[in-house]
């Protein structure tokens, strides 16, 4: 089998998107020259461009496509070390997955195609890669949207027969509560006055009663106020990238109509 062949193979077995019997890893891995290491990483890039530099780079990692995007996987992460990645990474729009044993590399790329997909940001000089690691908690908030709003209308019900206004102060001041564990510490993140905060929180307690008191009713409040704002950020998100790819479509006129468009002066 040639080189080429066997590591596309490698990388799709790796990735998850073909079977192959577990005596046969090592054979393939033999056949493509690409030793599996016990653990790896996936870069997910948003452009391919340099992308054999970069794996070179990279301790010759892996590269393969995976549903439109340029993927890699960097062996021996203990090596490739966040600063090695971030330097390497610097300008270009990409997110990488966290560490995992070889048999399961397909929830690193998973997890960092999801991750850029929330996040891909502006690319330029000083852009930087996004690190699954870093985003745990609102990944797992995340992963099923169904959920996030289930959780979200199971306890922060008693919010909604307020007005958007309200409801946004009491919010920000109930997370920042629970957050800091008193009222001086949320005065100190909301940067308000703390007797703002406990008539705020004397409003909260109003609507939601003494369930308040109940650690386990202030770890799922917790976690319901930032599946809202987290929803909230990707929902705007795919609606900028939804206008935008509207007024791209609009600006690209079919070859006839500007072929006639030419010929009338337009």
């Amino acid at each position: 089998m040639p080189v080429a062949r066997a590591r596309q193979d490698l990388f799709d077995v790796l990735a998850g998107q073909r079977e192959l019997p577990d005596d046969g890893l090592h054979e393939l891995a033999r056949a493509a020259g690409w030793p599996v290491p016990d653990t790896l990483q996936a870069v997910v890039l948003a452009t391919p461009a340099e992308a054999p530099q970069l794996a070179a780079a990279l301790g010759h990692a892996l590269i393969g496509t995976v549903e439109g995007y340029t993927c890699l996987f960097v062996p021996d992460p203990a090596t490739q070390t966040r600063p090695r990645l971030e330097a390497a990474l610097k300008g270009r729009a990409a997110a990488v997955g966290h560490v995992v044993p070889a048999t399961d590399t397909a929830s690193s790329l998973r997890w960092a195609r999801y991750l850029l997909t929330l996040a891909p940001g502006r690319v330029g000089p000083e852009t930087r890669p996004a690190f699954v690691d870093d985003h745990l908690s609102a990944l797992l908030l995340l992963q099923d949207e169904s959920l996030a709003d289930a959780l979200t209308s199971r306890w922060l019900g008693p919010l909604e027969e307020l007005t958007p206004r309200q409801s946004e102060r009491l919010e920000v001041t109930l997370l920042a509560w629970l957050e800091g564990g008193g009222a001086p510490e949320a005065a100190k993140l909301l940067h308000v006055h703390p007797q703002t905060v406990r008539y705020r929180l004397r409003q909260i307690e109003k609507l939601f009663g003494p369930v308040l008191r109940d650690p386990r009713t202030r770890f799922e409040l917790e976690m319901a106020l930032r599946s809202r704002r987290l929803m909230a950020h990707v929902r705007s998100y795919r609606a900028r990238a939804g206008r935008r790819a509207r007024t791209v479509a609009s600006s690209i006129r079919p070859l006839g109509v500007a072929r006639e468009a030419r010929v009338n002066g337009l």
